[in-house]
């Protein structure tokens, strides 16, 4: 049987048009099972953190997929916009970090995400000599603003464990005290604080947490602080200096140290009181800070700030993968600025020529 050109055409056109008919009926069942099973709000698996990677130190930040997954009820948050939000300030950074301000993230949004992983998250702080005297409002203030509803470890280092005041700490919440010589000189506190933390991390907080904040206890919080300071490598932006160049930054600018930083570079400047993120990249943090200081120390030069010029050298070239604002170590003494919409934790005045030892 010869067929003619036309309707060779027909039969053609005919089998694509039931192929195509066959596809869009197989892909309308798959696409509403996808919509009523895996995408649907109730058990959607979200990414977390793109800058999560494999670690040896922390326990349990890589869970399964299911245990990642939200919980069962829907969530219900304004939808993201790309056009409307905050255009007084930088959000982001140039190696495409984010600068967390109020108004750039959904808090309600950013912790169920990380709720659902069951994390726990350490918290530093030193209590030497007559500082402890601020450790009850750190604790106190930290109970009612800092990681609300998640598992929080305290890690008390001090010379004056009786002192420590008790405070009563929500469930999933401990205290840790842990006993550390004092000194004459405060600059000697400062310095050995990497080396502290460092010895803390091998010893048991490796084993108990998956992330790390190491603050000044000398300050207080004061609103909500919540899962949106988590990342690999947090640092915050200092508040004296979010405004100025860095050729006002207070970097160590002698060569001869190993926090040196020649005046033509820097990103911003930050705050020592406040660093944080994955605990084994806070250890690699405080374990290099900690074999610059001691090699200072051995070729007699100390860097201008201690601690934080080595940390500000460290984060030039180890970029952080998230930097906190201001909000988030703000200092008494500083009139609030009009892009500081909330305070979070901020380091309260003092008579320093009291509470230091050697001023």
């Amino acid at each position: 049987m010869h067929f003619s050109s036309n309707a060779k055409q027909f039969v053609l056109l005919l089998i694509v048009g039931i192929v195509l008919l066959l596809g869009y009926v197989h892909y309308s069942f798959f696409n509403e099972r996808l919509n009523g099973v895996w995408f649907d709000s109730s058990n959607r698996d979200i990414p977390v953190d793109e800058d999560q990677r494999n670690t040896s130190l922390s326990k349990s930040i890589f869970r399964s997929r299911e245990q990642n997954i939200i919980s069962p009820e829907r969530l219900l948050y304004k939808q993201p916009s790309v056009l409307v939000g905050r255009t007084d300030v930088v959000a982001v950074t140039p190696w495409l970090a984010p600068i967390v301000w109020e108004g750039t993230f959904d808090p309600d949004l950013v912790d169920t995400i990380y709720k659902s992983m069951n994390i726990t998250i350490a918290t530093t702080v030193f209590a030497v000599g007559k500082y402890v005297r601020f450790l009850r409002d750190f604790l106190e203030t930290a109970e009612k603003h800092f990681m609300v509803d998640f598992n929080v470890r305290y890690y008390v280092f001090t010379d004056r464990p009786d002192d420590v005041p008790s405070v009563n700490l929500s469930q999933g919440r401990h205290l840790s005290v842990i006993q550390v010589p004092g000194s004459n000189r405060w600059q000697e506190i400062s310095a050995r604080r990497m080396e502290i933390i460092q010895t803390a991390i091998e010893r048991q907080i490796s084993r108990e947490a998956d992330y790390i904040f190491c603050l000044d206890v000398d300050s207080k919080f004061h609103a909500r602080w919540g899962a949106e300071s988590l990342g690999r490598l947090v640092a915050v932006i200092h508040p004296w200096f979010y405004q100025a160049t860095r050729d006002h930054f207070t970097y160590e600018r002698r060569p001869a140290s190993t926090a040196y930083i020649p005046m033509d570079e820097g990103d911003y400047y930050y705050a020592g009181a406040l660093f944080g993120g994955f605990v084994e990249d806070v250890y690699t943090l405080t374990k290099v800070c900690r074999n610059q200081l001691e090699e200072d120390a051995r070729n007699s030069i100390e860097a201008a700030w201690q601690e934080e010029s080595h940390l500000n050298r460290y984060l030039l070239y180890n970029k952080p993968s998230k930097l906190l604002s201001p909000e988030y170590q703000w200092d008494d003494k500083k009139t609030k600025t009009k892009e500081v919409k909330v305070i979070r934790f901020s380091s309260v005045v003092k008579n320093y020529a009291e509470i230091r030892p050697n001023v």
